[in-house]
């Protein structure tokens, strides 16, 4: 490949949809947004390459557009995407919001908190971890669930008197295999308990945060056709975030409750597809388990390949599978195996996999560097590079009219105020955030999804419209509901005198 310098540049085009850029031939070429690295291209034997964006990666109307060179070591030049007049590249120039957002919002008729999930652990030593896991899942969920954990014989003395601290807590079922079966059929036995739940598949060396369980059940419910959703990790493979198939540290500056927080707000809801999920953090449609059955213990044994053999299947039957980019999920990897064990398994799952679904590899391929993904993963680096500058707090809405409504400690509020011109939300004292002329089931679920809003603050009494409104669509998707002085994570219709 030929090394890019600012002389051997010329000016890009962008035609309302595709980013035409030139250089030498084989060149690369390295595309920075806003500051932070894209995508790298490679340009043709004409020197040209392309990017098409399907959607406005920031959301913004206008993105700054940089190409780092070898000489420079930084963006060569800058230009603005969508906005006319600067140095003369940008032919029929139209708005990035034009094309979009890509967003994937719970319709306004499903309810993505009515059914009963249940988590499903597997434990086979690793008690540190364990411990870690299950105390995160006690301390995270919200919404109907039951956690079921199952020992598969354990041979660490320590597993044991550990589960047995969690015998009696309410919603936690904790079983044990008689003899070792087998991570497949052990998760088989779980999915087999959970009765008409849907399942969540989550490995014991996992640890989840806020919102996790409720980001992933909102993924599942955007479409009828999704089978699963995976959350993304700082080491889960090709669910790893910002950079696949490595471990990535998290940012020196944050803990990993803020880390996982600042993704919930700011990595966005245009889930990228994938022909597979990932058993560390996966929930499942039951719909799918009943109409293709549960995992196939004899070809996987002990796992590895087992949720790809799965997720074919789903496919094959008509679904697809999602990777929820807002829910971060830490993940040890390797504990109960090793990491010789795990490559050797994986080896041997992949074989297996090849020979059922010679395309599997392909279309992964084909998935894997999708622009949405290609959004995610900078969306990520854009966070992490964040991190020296703020500390993410969970976010409120309050209803500017509400008497006595004070804004809860260690939130942060945007208000919604309404005024004859309609209704705005936003920081007191900042522009808007949203404005909408008038306020539907339609509008405050977009709001309360996009924003990633945390909790509804209510009066004592919300008789009115907006406020009873704004109630309905936070017990539907799972906001946590706060009427004056009383707060529920887990409100239903008639908390607080809410109709439903």
């Amino acid at each position: 490949m030929s090394s890019l310098t600012s002389s051997s540049l010329l000016p890009p085009v962008w035609d309302g949809r595709c980013l035409t850029l030139h250089a030498l031939p084989a060149a690369t070429l390295g595309v920075v947004i806003d500051g932070s690295r894209f995508i790298d291209l490679v340009a043709g034997e004409d020197g040209s390459a392309k990017l098409e964006l399907a959607f406005s990666p920031s959301g913004n109307a206008c993105l700054a557009l940089g190409i780092a060179t070898g000489d420079a070591g930084h963006a060569a030049f800058g230009i603005e995407l969508g906005r006319p007049g600067l140095h003369a590249v940008v032919a029929s120039p139209q708005p990035l919001r034009s094309l979009g957002t890509g967003e994937r919002l719970v319709p306004p008729d499903a309810m993505p908190m009515q059914r009963e999930v249940a988590i499903v652990v597997p434990v086979y030593n690793a008690p540190d971890d364990v411990e870690r896991c299950l105390d995160s899942v006690l301390a995270h969920t919200t919404g109907p669930s039951r956690l079921i954990v199952i020992d598969d014989a354990s041979t660490d003395a320590r597993i044991a008197p550990l589960l047995d601290r969690y015998r009696g807590i309410a919603g936690v079922d904790i079983l044990a295999n008689a003899q070792n079966l087998g991570f497949t059929a052990t998760v088989n036995r779980g999915i087999a308990l959970a009765g008409e739940a849907d399942v969540v598949l989550l490995n014991a060396d996992a640890e989840v945060a806020a919102s996790w369980l409720t980001g992933l059940r909102r993924a599942l419910h955007a479409a009828d056709d999704i089978a699963t959703v995976t959350a993304v990790s700082d080491n889960a493979g090709a669910f790893s975030v910002p950079e696949l198939e490595r471990e990535n540290p998290l940012p020196a500056a944050w803990t990993f409750a803020e880390t996982a927080l600042a993704l919930w707000q700011d990595a966005g809801l245009a889930y990228p597809q994938l022909p597979t999920g990932n058993g560390f953090c996966m929930l499942i449609r039951r719909e799918v388990i009943a109409a293709i059955g549960a995992f196939d213990v004899a070809a996987f044994p002990q796992g590895y390949g087992e949720e790809n053999d799965f997720c074919q299947r789903a496919c094959a039957a008509g679904y697809r599978h999602l990777i929820a980019g807002n829910v971060l999920v830490r993940h040890a990897r390797s504990r109960s195996f090793g990491h010789e064990r795990r490559e050797a398994l994986g080896r041997t799952g992949m074989q297996v996999l090849r020979e059922r679904w010679p395309r599997y590899e392909a279309d992964v391929g084909a998935q894997l560097f999708s622009f949405e993904r290609r959004v995610l993963d900078w969306r990520v680096r854009r966070i992490h590079a964040e991190a020296a500058s703020r500390h993410p707090r969970p976010r409120a809405l309050c209803l500017a009219v509400a008497d006595g409504i004070l804004a809860p400690s260690g939130y942060d509020t945007l208000m919604l105020t309404p005024s004859i011109r309609g209704f705005a939300l936003g920081r007191r004292g900042d522009p808007p955030l949203e404005t909408s002329e008038q306020l539907d089931a339609h509008t405050a679920s977009t709001w309360l999804q996009r924003l990633a809003i945390d909790r509804v603050v209510l009066a004592q009494m919300p008789n009115d419209p907006v406020s009873s409104l704004l109630a309905r669509e936070a017990i539907r998707l799972g906001v946590a509901l706060q009427c004056g002085g009383h707060i529920d994570a887990d409100a239903s219709p008639g908390f607080c005198g809410i109709p439903a």
